[in-house]
């Protein structure tokens, strides 16, 4: 049957102790949603529902570019009356997948395992096995280990609470079924709510089996009600994109010292040193090294380049050969060719350095186009900002850049010129000819240098 997929993202969240609503606490730098949704997009639904209630205003504007059907719940009466106010805009002949907002980590494997039981005569519910299950609905099974029904932890005796294996909330089933099943619903329990978990009791006593599908890990069920939970989720997430990059081929020192907050992808032999940061889609080819305390974000980097310690590359493109850094920065809309070197504190912003050029220190290269073979000596800077516009500097092929130079733009420098260190050159500089641009060095004969009063 096609399948319909109900998201709960309507709670509020009161123990994150934030304004902002508890499905866009970030996971990651991207909403706690978001990652659910992305899991969701992927295993082929007819339709995604997302029921919204706290910070709805927000929460759609945060995920607009989203293709679901937003479902506000005005009134917050428990799971079950969340999942009864998606159901007008679910057909009977759909079956049902039950996620929350707040649990980004599990598997679309696991989904698709769940999802599979859910028939005529049978139910697919996602259990856990926990070594601390407080605060979890139990899973009571029978002598023959059927699952019976789930029992809140507010309201399990001493003897349920015992038990580890715990109800993670989601759950398959036909959406007919769901549709009668919350309608019978009750809230005479200790919450006042209306609890989605008493529908598998419903399904036991007209006869339906409920499958329970163990998810492979307490990390793939974690949920979020504090900012200490959402701590643990970081790191079970960072954990999980680095075993995958790992298991791809690259060497990572230290697992537990890499952020991973997007998708990344990794050639043949990366290595990537301690305290990097890799956000947004960042692409490695082979055999690229990452020093120490780099930030990739947005990026490209192509094979047999090395980034130093303390760089950051931020939405740029680096050929392959390239050697950037220490301390270095390339600003958004930069492409560096092959073999192209960019030194300890060089920063290069909305520019194009050709191959085999080279900005070994202290260099500021904004708005500029650099052509192949050039030589950008120490402390030059391209003068690009008038208070108001951005001016584009060129320097063409095979230019030699002297140390302290200044390029006021616009202005072009010729394939083969020279310009002499100290220059402030304001004009276009002809190819293959030495321009200098210095004031004449004056001696001050009989000058002294002021001099402190002695205390007597």
């Amino acid at each position: 049957m096609p399948l319909s997929i109900v998201i709960l993202a309507a709670g509020q969240g009161k123990r994150m102790n934030s304004d902002l609503p508890k499905v866009l606490q970030p996971l990651a730098g991207r909403p706690l949603l978001a990652h659910v949704l992305q899991t969701a997009k992927s295993l082929d639904a007819a339709a995604i529902h997302v029921v919204y209630g706290h910070g709805g205003d927000r929460v759609r504007a945060a995920l607009a570019d989203e293709s679901v059907n937003w479902v506000l719940q005005a009134e917050q009466l428990g799971t079950g009356h969340a999942v009864a106010q998606a159901m007008p805009a679910i057909p009977d002949g759909h079956d049902v997948l039950i996620l929350y907002g707040d649990v980004p980590l599990v598997r679309a494997e696991t989904l698709q395992r769940v999802a599979a039981h859910s028939s005529d005569s049978s139910i697919g519910l996602l259990t856990a096995v926990l070594r601390d299950p407080t605060g979890y609905g139990r899973i009571v099974r029978d002598g023959a280990g059927n699952v019976v029904r789930i029992v809140e932890h507010k309201d399990a005796n001493t003897k349920e609470r015992a038990i580890n294996e715990v109800n993670t909330g989601l759950m398959a089933m036909p959406a007919a079924a769901l549709r009668h099943w919350l309608a019978a619903l009750r809230n005479d329990n200790a919450q006042g709510e209306y609890y989605l978990t008493d529908v598998i009791l419903m399904a036991v006593r007209e006869g339906r089996k409920i499958h329970a599908v163990v998810a492979t890990s307490e990390d793939e069920v974690l949920g979020v009600n504090d900012k200490v939970q959402l701590a643990q989720l970081e790191s079970a997430y960072r954990a999980q994109k680095a075993t995958e990059l790992m298991l791809n081929g690259v060497t990572i020192v230290d697992p537990a010292r890499i952020d991973i907050r997007g998708e990344v992808t990794a050639g043949r032999d990366v290595f990537i040193d301690i305290n990097v940061v890799l956000i947004g889609k960042v692409q490695l080819g082979d055999r690229v090294r990452i020093g120490p305390n780099c930030v990739l974000k947005d990026c490209r980097i192509d094979a047999d380049t090395e980034l130093h310690p303390n760089c950051v590359i931020d939405r740029a493109t680096i050929g392959p050969r390239n050697s950037i850094g220490p301390f270095a920065r390339v600003r958004p809309d930069s492409v560096l060719h092959e073999d192209v070197h960019i030194g300890n504190f060089v920063e290069v912003k909305k520019s194009e350095i050709g191959a085999g050029s080279k900005a070994n220190h202290l260099t500021y290269l904004g708005d500029t186009v650099v052509g192949r073979k050039v030589n950008v000596g120490a402390g030059t800077v391209t003068c690009n900002y008038d208070g108001v516009n951005k001016f584009r500097t060129e320097i063409e092929d095979g230019a030699f850049i002297g140390s302290g130079t200044m390029l006021v733009a616009p202005v072009k420098i010729g394939t083969g010129a020279t310009i002499g260190a100290g220059s402030t050159i304001t004009k276009d500089a002809p190819p293959e000819k030495l321009t200098l641009a210095r004031a004449r060095q004056t001696t001050v004969e009989g000058w002294r240098r002021p001099a402190k009063k002695t205390e007597e």
